[in-house]
Order: C-alpha cells, then structure tokens, then sequence
C-alpha cells in the first residue's frame, strides 16, 4: 500500500505572487451563504466531514468560510488537541497498538469539533487509519491534510508582511512549516494583522535566502474576546510530532 509522508514540501515551492491566491471577504461570504452557491457552507463542511473528495476551489471557501461560522473560536482551548499531544509524547509511534489507535482516532474527533482543519489532527487521522489498515480514510484524509495546506500556501508566498499567507488559526502556521521539515524560532507579531515565524537555519533560494515566514492572522483578531491582548512576542510549542514517514 502506498505510503504518505507528513513532509509535503521539503523544497520552499510557495506560489508566485501574480498566482497567489488572496481570501477576498466579500466574495468568501457572497458564496458561503448563497444556497444557489456551489460553494454554500453549509453543504461544503457536510461533504468535508464526509471525506467527500473536494477541489482546490472548494478548500479555500472552506478554510477560509469558516470564519463566519458559528462555532468559529480560534482562541478558545482545545483540550482534546493538548491530550493528542500528550497521546503522542507517550505511545509507542512506530509500533501503536490497537487502543492507541483508537484513542488518537476519537481524541482527533473531539480536537476537530473545535479546529476541523488543523494539519496535524489531520496528519494524526492519516497515521492512526494508516496503521488499522483502513485504507479509503487514510487517503480520504490525506486529500483533506494536502487540501488544507496547498490552501494556505496559495494565499500568499509569506516572505513578506505585504504579501502573507492567511490562516484561521495560529497553530495552523506552525503546522505548515513542520509540513516542510522547517524548524522555527520564536513567532513575533509585527501588526495588528501579521505575525513573523524566523526558521533557526535560512533557506536558500534560486533567488536568495528566506529568513522566515509572514502570516496574517487578522480573522483570528476580529473574533478575539475584548479582554485578550496580543503581545508582540509569544513562545510557540513546536508540535512533537515532526517530519515523519509512515510504514
């Protein structure tokens, strides 16, 4: 059976900015909440909670529609997600008995009822359904771990303030760049609307180095609770998980 690996881009291939595909609010919510609308939310999120198979299109009214739902909280805790970490600190990952399987396949259930897109949730999902040998969810949720990914990484090219990716969730920019095998230093917040994420070893390019990674987070500000405040510094938990390679 085929393998997947958690390393989708070893190489920095981000989307040029001219093909950058920047969430434009208006036309996100014209569509979500138009029911004539292929891209209607309602029937989007019930066919990706499916494991329907969806086009790059559809990803991104997804992603990105889901800051107008209601159970959008993308600074509420996640329990279920700490214990995954937790699960996955302590279990034995290259030889998971059954229950252990079981175990990460329900605490992903329980982590997404909050986060539905988070990367590794997803990548946690491929790996616990790869392991059981269940063959149709393990590539069912790859295509929704590539699909969310490929998303934000065609929202911007991020190697500057001016020209970000876009994300939901803070944790999902720390996920794309594990996707890549990079290794950050600690997030800072530039704006009101952008983060920094400095990787610890540059990367070079055809076309010089990349120091780090601009993402704008300003959906995740519009919906914070009056009382929280951003610092302009913020330590980030790198999830244990890494680059890995299932067989």
């Amino acid at each position: 059976m085929k393998r997947f690996y958690f390393t989708l881009l070893a190489a920095l291939l981000l989307p040029a900015i001219a093909l950058a595909k920047v969430p434009d609010e208006e036309d996100i919510l014209r569509k979500i909440i138009d029911r004539s609308s292929p891209y209607f939310y309602t029937n989007l999120i019930m066919r990706y909670n499916a494991l329907e198979r969806l086009d790059e299109e559809e990803y991104h009214y997804l992603y990105y529609g889901y800051a107008y739902n209601e159970n959008y909280n993308p600074l509420s805790s996640n329990e279920a997600l700490d214990e995954l970490y937790t699960t996955m600190a302590t279990i034995d990952m290259q030889r998971p008995d059954k229950n252990d399987l079981e175990h990460i396949i329900t605490t992903c259930n329980r982590a997404m009822l909050i986060d539905p897109f988070n990367p590794m949730v997803l990548n946690m999902l491929v790996f616990a359904y790869g392991n059981r040998g269940d063959k149709v969810k393990e590539e069912a949720y790859f295509r929704h771990l590539n699909g969310i990914l490929e998303t934000i990484k065609a929202s911007g090219d991020g190697r500057g303030e001016k020209y970000p990716m876009h994300i939901i969730m803070f944790s999902h920019a720390l996920e794309l760049m594990a996707s890549m095998g990079l290794e950050c230093r600690e997030a800072q917040i530039v704006s009101r609307t952008c983060e920094y994420i400095p990787l610890v070893e540059p990367r070079r390019v055809p076309d010089g180095k990349i120091k780090g990674f601009y993402f704008d987070y300003s959906r995740i500000y519009r919906n914070k609770p009056e009382d929280v405040t951003f610092k302009k510094k913020r330590t980030w938990q790198f999830n244990n998980l890494g680059v890995k390679e299932y067989k």
